[in-house]
């Protein structure tokens, strides 16, 4: 029955299609539905701001995470200082004592944004609000905006007002959007995919009808606005500009299509261009150069055309003009690439774009390597996600979508009419973002949240024909239901297309009985057997009997749709709690089940605020240091940018080093040390990462290993290693907490515990006054010309030793490029994937670095079938952190089978635990292997 409900048919005639596509005087039913429609997007505008809310009901106006309190940071220097100041800010607070130039370096949308809202509040109504507490709101207000707007584009590209009112449904609340939408989570992307939607939706307004082109103009300012708040903008232009090359190459090329792209272009890259981070990168950047392509080459055949068409060629004169045109064209474009080229002008595309490319879990970078966001995305990431609803619907959308274009296209190329209102330039869009956006977030899991607007928009589609489908079986249409040709009224009914439209379709089928009973030329036997096929199919498509039956049916589809929403609104409401974790506290229950509110993090930097001197330095692993900054206003060694390798890997040398070797070093820039301990996640159980990257630069940390494994603990016993037990990190994270265990006394000297032993202070003492001078003096700091991205800086004279043992080590956007350490990349690789290198004679399982290469095959085994039980005792009591201190040290031990075929996740679900599930997934585990029996890890469910 859907089959035949959803044929493609086209108006015959203007008259027809204008009542058909609802253009005649309105009906009290298209009343009706479109009060309807309003409501449900009243509600789902509520839905999307309330289900933000949830963190600001339970845990106040705080801003979330780590990147967040940068952002605010940011946002407070603009409203304090202005534009001038703040494009020209040099923060000496961060990355001592280097510093990092702001201005140059950050994409300042969100900020000002921010800052517009909150002076608009403050000036202009009677709303007053601090501007961290706008800060706060504004991803929820965004959260709503993209959700609107998805439904704008859906609506467009789908030529249906239902088709919209879904994918806005669906885009309220799915998880894809969520994450990075909650209230408090004041990150880029919180406003970015406002700024995206928004772009995509001019774009493909533009492309309605030859009169939509102008709104190309506002197609730029939209992209503007992109690039100013995410560098995922480059993600926009290629995707628009892919998209203008389908519609060129398949035929669909027109004058109105290079006007709005020129106009998008032109004006676009002008703007962005006038963004400091970007400058001229549009026209240097390889990942940028491809829309420029699609740019240069319709300007040349709108040239061509034009020459054609004013001279009045003949095809063959046209065929020899336009080769002319394009070949002078090539020499031009061969010529400035001979030019260009060997001059370096062509940036190389950057590590992360690269690996968009490229199959890998692992970079070689252990710094990249060391955030989980960068991993390709699993199965289960998009059900997670995207949830049931959008990963079955989404795709029947998309199919259909392209469907509906092959259609359009087959009845040109076989001469028919085609639907001049068919939307054939949106359709193409989505099916092109759904094609480009599920590949590229298969290779990069935080760019999931680039599908949840295509997704929303596809199973809006579906859900949408299936609705429309179904609400047009109960009879709405008296008209048709009491008329004499049944097959011709099911006809004209199909092509409504909906039950809002059944007025309109009635009044079309007596303007199609008048113009039937009009003489007509006789037609071939042939079409009239056909047409009278098709007359028979449908009376009995439409007979009583069937007829009861579609309303059965009906209802089946409607009930089903209500049911599996209303599950997907409840699991996306529980990862909405979830997700609305801030991360810098959260709820718990102490040991006699009274619930609490862990608040140690915060009530740490306070405690910097007010009990430390203004100038003073705070030494953390960098994931803390836009927080200190933030919060603590303290100035921090390293944060989150990451855009100095070799800096943080001096930080992991202080924190991994012996104790007396990491004071020496440790005194000339620190005035402070400050962990994370307590358990999880703590700076014990990313330890491994801080030896790696220290690694990686000062290779006499580990020599031979560039996986530090004898910095760790021992599989077995759990016992650190003697690498581990001398650091001063250890020795700091247990002092005086284990047994024998305390940091010495002359050189560091604890200052602060939290209430809940989740965050230590310890104070460096001994702190070199002179090297502390020498870096405050301003003629000292080494930086390049003003206004440039990098500021390579200089270290106290005191720590030049440190400098010569350096191992130059290329920065994040450079490590794509050449010379790098062949051997240390093979065996920082092979034993990430527990592998033993070719280069080392070891025979190992992957242990804690004491494994000997001589050992016997029958104690392999037997040290094999140790940690075995030794892993499956820790699952079974639940021994999370110890897990996770494991997997961090020995990230191969994930990897571990036994003899059955089964590893960790088969025993996690074994057990019925899903937090280790969660933790094992994260660190690797293939949700897909399968054990010699051939069950998944998930069939062991219980």
């Amino acid at each position: 029955f859907l089959i035949v409900d959803l044929l493609p048919v086209v108006p015959r005639t203007r008259e027809v299609r204008e009542r058909a596509h609802g253009v005649g005087p309105p009906s009290a039913m298209g009343l009706l539905g479109n009060i309807g429609r309003l409501v449900a997007i009243l509600l789902i505008a509520y839905s999307a701001f309330d289900i933000r809310m949830h963190a600001i009901r339970v845990y106040g106006r705080v801003i979330h995470e780590f990147d967040p309190w940068f952002n605010f940071r940011a946002t407070q220097y603009l409203a304090d200082n202005g534009w001038t100041k703040f494009f020209t800010w040099f923060d000496y607070m961060s990355w001592y004592p280097l510093g990092r130039p702001i201005g140059t370096t950050i994409y300042p949308g969100m900020q000002i944004t921010a800052v517009s809202i909150w002076r608009l509040l403050n000036n202009f109504s009677s709303l007053s609000m601090s501007l961290n507490d706008v800060c706060c709101f504004v991803p929820t207000w965004f959260g709503v905006s993209s959700t609107l707007l998805v439904g704008l584009i859906t609506a467009e590209a789908g030529n249906s007002a239902n088709a919209g009112v879904f994918a806005a449904a669906v885009m309220a609340i799915v998880p894809a959007h969520l994450m990075r939408s909650v209230g408090g989570g004041f990150d880029n992307e919180s406003i970015a995919l406002t700024a995206m939607c928004l772009t995509f939706y001019l774009w493909i307004r533009s492309l309605r009808n030859a009169r939509s082109w102008p709104l190309g103009v506002l197609t730029g300012l939209a992209y503007v606005n992109m690039v100013a708040a995410w560098g995922g903008y480059i993600f926009v232009l290629n995707m628009i500009g892919v998209h203008a090359a389908i519609l060129m190459f398949s035929g669909r090329y027109s004058s109105s299509l290079y006007r709005a792209y020129t106009l998008f272009y032109v004006l676009g890259t002008y703007g962005a261009m006038c963004v400091p981070v970007v400058g001229w990168s549009p026209l240097k950047s390889l990942e940028q150069l491809g829309p420029f392509g699609v740019f240069a080459l319709m300007q040349l055949l709108e040239l061509s055309n034009t020459v054609v068409s004013r001279r009045k060629l003949s095809a063959r004169e046209a065929f020899k003009m336009r080769s002319y045109i394009f070949a002078a064209a090539a020499a031009v474009t061969a010529v400035a690439l001979a030019a260009l080229v060997p001059t370096g002008y062509f940036g190389p595309l950057s590590s992360r774009v690269r690996s968009l490319f490229v199959k890998h879990t692992r970079t070689g970078n252990p710094l990249v390597d060391s955030v989980a966001e960068h991993q390709p995305a699993s199965d289960q990431a998009y059900y997670q996600y995207l949830q049931t609803w959008n990963c079955y619907l989404a795709p029947a959308g998309w199919l259909y979508m392209l469907a509906q274009i092959l259609i359009d296209y087959a009845n040109g190329w076989l001469g028919g009419e085609q639907d001049a209102d068919a939307r054939i330039a949106g359709k193409t869009f989505l099916v092109a973002y759904g094609i480009v956006g599920y590949y590229f977030c298969n290779k990069m899991v935080r760019l999931i949240i680039l599908l949840g607007p295509v997704a929303s928009a596809l199973s809006g589609v579906s859900a949408s024909l299936l609705f429309d489908w179904a609400t047009a079986q109960f009879g709405w249409l008296p008209q048709l239901a009491n008329s004499g040709d049944e097959g011709e009224e099911v006809d004209d009914y199909l092509k409504s297309k909906g039950s809002a439209k059944a007025a309109a379709a009635a009044k079309a089928v007596k303007v199609k009985k008048e113009a039937e009973e009009k003489p007509a030329a006789p037609r071939k036997s042939g079409k009239k057997k056909g047409g009278k096929m098709q007359s028979e199919l449908f009376k009995a498509y439409d007979s009583p009997p069937i007829r009861m039956l579609r309303v059965l049916l009906a209802v089946c589809v409607l009930w089903a749709q209500l049911k599996y929403f209303r599950d997907f609104y409840h699991v996306c409401q529980s990862m909405a709690e979830g997700m609305s974790q801030p991360s810098i506290m959260f709820r718990a229950h102490l040991r006699d089940g009274t619930p609490v509110m862990i608040d140690d993090y915060r009530e740490a930097y306070w405690w910097l605020r007010d009990n430390t001197p203004k100038d003073a330095r705070v030494m953390a692993w960098w994931d803390y240091g836009y927080q200190i900054a933030g919060m603590a206003e303290r100035t921090t060694i390293a944060d989150g940018n990451t855009w100095n390798h070799e800096h943080i890997a001096t930080l992991g040398r202080c924190l991994t080093a012996p104790e007396k070797h990491a004071h020496r070093i440790i005194r000339h820039l620190a005035d402070y040390v400050l962990l994370w301990t307590g358990g999880g996640g703590d700076d014990l159980a990313k330890s491994p990462h801080m030896a790696r990257i220290g690694n990686s630069v000062y290779d006499d940390i580990c020599p031979g290993d560039p996986t530090c494994r004898q910095f760790g603990f021992d599989r077995q016993s759990g016992a650190p290693t003697p690498m581990m037990a001398n650091s001063l990190l250890y020795k700091l994270h247990s002092h005086k907490h284990r047994p024998g265990v305390e940091a010495d006394p002359s050189r560091f000297q604890e200052v602060y515990s939290s209430k809940y032993g989740k965050v230590r202070i310890f104070k460096v003492l001994s702190v070199s006054t002179e090297s502390k001078a020498w870096a405050a003096n301003a003629s000292n700091r080494l930086c390049d010309a003003p206004g440039s991205w990098y500021c390579a800086g200089q270290y106290p004279p005191a720590l030049q030793w440190l400098e010569s043992k350096k191992k130059a080590f290329r920065q994040l956007e450079d490590f794509n490029r050449g010379g790098r350490d062949e051997k240390y990349y093979e065996e920082y690789m092979a034993r990430m994937d527990g592998r033993v290198p070719s280069s080392s004679g070891q025979d190992s399982i992957g242990g804690s670095g004491q494994d000997k290469p001589s050992a016997k095959k029958g104690s392999r085994k037997s040290s094999e079938a140790a940690v075995v039980g030794k892993l499956r005792t820790m699952i079974s009591n639940d021994a999370q952190d110890d897990l996770a201190r494991l997997l961090a040290t020995e990230p191969s031990m994930i990897k571990l089978r036994t003899s059955d075929g089964r590893g960790p996740l088969w025993w996690a679900y074994e057990a019925g635990n899903a937090d280790l599930v969660a933790l094992f997934l994260a660190a690797g585990a293939d949700a897909e292997a399968t054990d010699s029996e051939g069950m998944r890890p998930a069939d062991l469910k219980a």
